[in-house]
């Protein structure tokens, strides 16, 4: 009578002991050295996606067009911020800051009953915020642990893109755009530069040694 194979469990426990790679690529070092220049060119996808929904959409003036605007302005804005993250973030980056615009964007703007003043648009770029950094929170902490600050950093950094704009382009938020110009996009991008940096540099700290 042959003995019994087991083999297989043990290969199994040998291979669920494994972890899984943090990210796939470059070294976590050179992904990092990476982003501190690609991290400030993904600002172009702010005016980029708000012109965009802009042409498409028109004012946001209600509920359907800050959904719609708030769905192609996050398309764009997203798809320039993974360009600038992978591979530490998977391609849902953009799916996630797509839907995160459009519904945070929406309850904003009603918020404020679509009002452009600068409180407002504070106030909308907050909730704007809170919906994008949920969402992206969600993609980014299957790779990257402390997540959750990335949430809690989103609404203060938008609401405070949302006043440098209203200073320094005053003139332009009677149109209603989705988002803040270039000048709140180069705030956005240093300070949610910081924490990205911050939470990258404790992921390689925590990250087993090969």
């Amino acid at each position: 009578m042959r003995a019994p194979l087991t083999i297989a469990p043990s290969l199994f426990a040998a291979h669920s002991a494994v972890p899984a790679p943090v990210v796939p690529g470059e070294s976590p070092a050179a992904d990092d050295r990476r982003l501190r220049w690609a991290w400030p060119l993904a600002l172009l996808g702010f005016p980029l996606g708000g012109v965009l929904a802009n042409v498409i959409v028109g004012e946001v003036d209600s509920a359907g067009a800050a959904f719609a605007g708030g769905l192609i302005a996050g398309a764009v804005i997203g798809a320039a911020q993974w360009l600038a993250l992978r591979p530490r973030v998977a391609w849902l980056w953009i799916p996630a800051t797509s839907v995160g615009m459009a519904v945070g964007l929406t309850a904003g703007a009603a918020l404020v009953d679509y009002g452009i003043s600068r409180s407002d648009l504070v106030l909308m770029g907050a909730v704007t915020g809170a919906g994008v950094g949920a969402l992206q929170a969600l993609v980014l902490a299957r790779n990257v642990p402390g997540a959750v600050w990335w949430a809690v950093a989103n609404p203060p950094a938008w609401a405070i893109a949302w006043l440098v704009t209203s200073v320094v382009i005053s003139g332009n938020v009677k149109d209603r755009w989705t988002n803040f110009g270039a000048g709140g996009a180069l705030v956005f991008a240093l300070l949610t530069g910081l924490v990205l940096m911050s939470l990258f540099g404790r992921a390689n700290r925590e990250a087993p040694a090969a």
